[in-house]
């Protein structure tokens, strides 16, 4: 009589599905981290398995079928969705651009009124050095 040796070919079969799982997953990862459109194709290529395995496994599925919608919406943005912009980030920069702007404003104001300034003291010095050359 033989040994019962299934037992052996169940945990090698659970450890391969393990393995082929965490492929999967990093491709997933992988992909959205690079800006790339996260297809089933693509993952399956990236992490060496099958489409139809893709779409066997249920947690894998949908986060293929969440992160594609997600690129589908911003088709322009490479950028993986938690490195994105916040709004709350987007409003403090515009307030920092906006605050720098007046800023700006102000100083060429001066520097326009000390330009012109400048100018008329060079006028008048020059109109008093003509007619000093004039009298003489």
């Amino acid at each position: 009589m033989r040994a019962d040796n299934s037992q052996h070919i169940i945990e090698a079969a659970r450890r391969r599905s393990e393995y082929t799982g965490s492929k999967a997953i990093q491709a997933l990862r992988s992909l959205d981290a690079a800006g790339e459109p996260v297809t089933f194709d693509a993952v399956a290529k990236q992490a060496g398995v099958s489409r139809s395995w893709l779409y066997g496994q249920p947690d894998l599925r949908a986060e293929v079928e969440r992160l594609r919608a997600a690129h589908r919406r911003a088709p322009t943005s490479p950028i993986p969705a938690r490195q994105r912009t916040s709004d709350a980030s987007l409003l403090r920069r515009l307030e920092a651009a906006n605050t720098r702007v007046r800023q700006l404003t102000e100083e060429n104001r001066r520097l326009r009124d000390q330009l012109a300034s400048a100018l008329g003291e060079q006028r008048a010095e020059r109109i008093t050095r003509d007619q000093a050359r004039g009298q003489r």
